[in-house]
């Protein structure tokens, strides 16, 4: 049962607010839609009439978007990953225009809507709120403004490895056998977080994994060597 208890994961708007806060958006969901891996929840282009707030379908599982912008020459450019306890669609609401990202599951999530006018006034009565928001904002900007960076000035595998290492860090968790991104991406998807293609990006897992710092799995990828991962991102 969704409630103020819940445990939301770390470095999430959730995780982050107050007690009241948090319970007081809560109070303002609606039933979840649940979206399938490849579902789009919202469109680039389209108006700004409803948040979303993210969650997990269960305890085991973790929730999962991509927020992808088509550019003017037809091509895609990935913008931020989003996980459970995580808004998205809130700055077309604020801002009151189109959206300018789609935003599409890569895991099973559930997503609970907050119409715009419900979540100004909630922000009003939670002026506390509007300081995560700006580092959300900021953050999905340094973020694609470091993988725009990167992809002139590193290899492949170099890219790879900082990427991991920034997910592992955001939401990562031990297992057996070493730490769990957090999310579940599929090697495509990756490509579009380190500007290659997919098969590229599979040449790029098999030399990590040759170097024994990652063990790829299904949608998935394990830091088998944390320390050795961050030394390789580093070195080159």
């Amino acid at each position: 049962m969704l409630n103020e208890s819940t445990r939301w994961p770390n470095g999430t708007l959730m995780q982050r607010l107050s007690k009241r806060s948090r319970g007081e958006l809560i109070g303002l969901l609606a039933p979840a839609r649940t979206l399938k891996i490849g579902e789009i929840l919202l469109r680039q282009g389209d108006g700004g009439q409803v948040v979303y707030l993210l969650r997990s379908p269960g305890p085991e599982r973790s929730a999962c978007v991509k927020i992808t912008a088509r550019l003017e020459n037809g091509s895609h450019t990935l913008l931020a990953i989003r996980i459970g306890g995580d808004l998205v669609g809130e700055m077309a609401v604020l801002r009151d225009v189109p959206r300018n990202a789609t935003v599409t599951a890569c895991a099973r999530t559930l997503a609970h809507a907050v119409p715009n006018d419900t979540f100004k006034a909630f922000l009003h009565r939670c002026p506390d709120v509007w300081p995560h928001l700006y580092e959300m904002a900021t953050g999905q900007l340094d973020w694609a403004n470091l993988r725009r960076q990167e992809f002139t000035g590193y290899p492949i595998a170099v890219r790879l490895a900082r990427v991991m290492l920034d997910l592992a860090d955001r939401h990562g968790s031990p297992g057996p056998g070493g730490i769990h991104l957090g999310v579940r991406l599929s090697q495509a998807e990756l490509g579009l977080l380190v500007g290659a293609r997919e098969d590229a990006v599979s040449q790029a897992l098999g030399q990590l994994r040759q170097a024994g710092l990652v063990s790829p799995r299904y949608r998935a990828v394990l830091v088998t060597d944390l320390s050795g991962l961050r030394h390789f991102a580093s070195s080159t």
